[in-house]
C-alpha cells in the first residue's frame, strides 16, 4: 500500500536539524504545512531572534505588560509553573544568564563572578506577571529576559502531532533534533514499535547505550556532553544552576524522560537534572505520566521501570 512509504521533511531549524517521517498517501501538502509551521513556531518561542514575538516581551521587561499569541501565553504559563514549582531546576527566566554565557554560540565565554551575581538577581520566575483575561506577560524588572529552550520543542512536536492527526496521517514519527515523539505503528517494523536510540554519552553521536521500543510516546534526553565550552583545561557544559549561576554539578551525565506528551519530557528532563539519583528516581515514582532512564558519569544505568 503507498501509505506504508515513508515521506521525509528535513530541515535545520532552531539550532538543530529537524526530521518530520509521515506514512500518508498524500504527503506533499501536508509535509509543506509542518514545514510552515515549524518557521512560525520558531519565529514564536525563538530566544535567539530578535525579531520573534517572545523578544517583545523581553524588550518590554521593566516597561510595560504585552498580550501575546495564546499558545505563546500558554507555553509561558505553563513553563512559569514548574519554574516556581518546589525543589525544580526548570527555570524559564534564566535567559540573562543564558545570554551572559553563550555555550553552544560561537560567542561563549566563561563570564566573571560579578557579572554572574549581576544576572542572578534578574532570573527569578516569580517576576513573570501573567494575566490570564489580557493574555499578556510583564516582566517586573528591566533586564529580565524569559528562555522557553527547555520546553518549546517539546510544546512544537506536540502542536505539529495534533495537525498531523487532523489530516488523517496514520503513522509519523517527529525528531526535534534529538526530541523523539512517535504516533501510531511503525509500518517498517513487524510489532508495530518505534526503536529509538538513547546515545552513549562517552562515544560519538550515533553511538547508542540503549535502543527502546515506543509507540505513541515521546523520548527526551538531557546531557551534558550536547554543548561545551572548555577554557583553561575546564569544560563547562549548557545546563546552569539558577543558584550558583554555573554549570550544574551532577553525577548524571544523562537523563531521558519518557512521556506521552513531549512537553512534559522536556520539562521534567530539566525539572530533575542536577539532582541526586534517588531525588530523580523518587520524584518519577510520584508522577503518573513519565518514566525515567538515567546514565551517569560511571557508566551505569539505571530505569525507573
Amino acid at each position: 500500500m503507498t501509505q506504508h512509504k515513508a515521506h521525509k521533511l528535513q530541515i535545520k531549524l532552531m539550532g538543530t536539524i529537524i526530521d518530520v517521517t509521515i506514512f500518508h498517501q498524500d504527503p506533499k501538502p501536508i509535509l509543506t504545512e509542518v514545514e510552515r509551521l515549524l518557521y512560525l513556531y520558531e519565529r514564536r518561542f525563538s530566544a535567539n531572534r530578535p525579531d520573534s514575538e517572545l523578544m517583545v516581551v523581553n524588550d518590554g521587561a521593566g516597561q510595560r505588560e504585552i498580550s501575546v499569541h495564546p499558545d505563546l501565553y500558554e507555553l509561558i504559563k505553563l513553563g512559569k509553573a514548574h519554574s516556581c514549582a518546589l525543589g525544580s531546576n526548570l527555570n524559564i527566566a534564566i535567559g540573562p544568564l543564558i545570554q551572559l554565557w553563550r555555550i553552544g554560540f560561537q560567542d561563549a565565554k566563561k563570564p566573571i563572578h560579578e557579572e554572574i551575581s549581576q544576572v542572578l538577581a534578574l532570573i527569578d520566575p516569580n517576576n513573570i506577571q501573567l494575566d490570564d483575561n489580557r493574555q499578556s506577560v510583564y516582566l517586573l524588572k528591566k533586564g529580565m529576559k524569559i528562555d522557553l529552550g527547555a520546553l518549546a520543542k517539546g510544546y512544537i512536536a506536540d502542536k505539529l502531532l495534533a495537525y498531523l492527526k487532523t489530516v488523517g496521517v496514520s503513522a509519523a514519527l517527529i525528531n526535534l533534533g534529538g526530541n523523539v515523539l512517535t504516533m501510531g505503528k511503525a509500518p517498517h517494523q513487524e510489532d508495530g514499535y518505534w526503536r529509538i536510540g538513547i546515545q552513549n554519552p562517552e562515544k560519538t553521536r550515533g553511538i547508542n547505550s540503549l535502543v527502546l521500543p515506543i509507540r505513541d510516546q515521546s523520548v527526551v534526553t538531557s546531557g551534558i556532553y550536547e554543548r561545551t565550552l572548555t577554557i583553561d583545561g575546564e569544560t563547562y557544559h549548557h545546563i546552569f544552576s539558577s543558584e550558583t549561576g554555573y554549570p550544574v554539578q551532577s553525577d548524571l551525565a544523562s537523563l531521558t524522560i519518557i512521556s506521552k506528551r513531549s512537553v512534559d519530557c522536556e520539562i521534567w528532563t530539566t525539572r530533575l537534572f542536577g539532582k541526586s539519583l534517588p531525588a530523580i528516581m523518587g520524584e518519577v515514582a510520584l508522577e503518573p505520566n513519565i518514566e525515567a532512564i538515567a546514565i551517569m558519569q560511571d557508566g551505569n544505568i539505571y530505569k525507573s521501570f
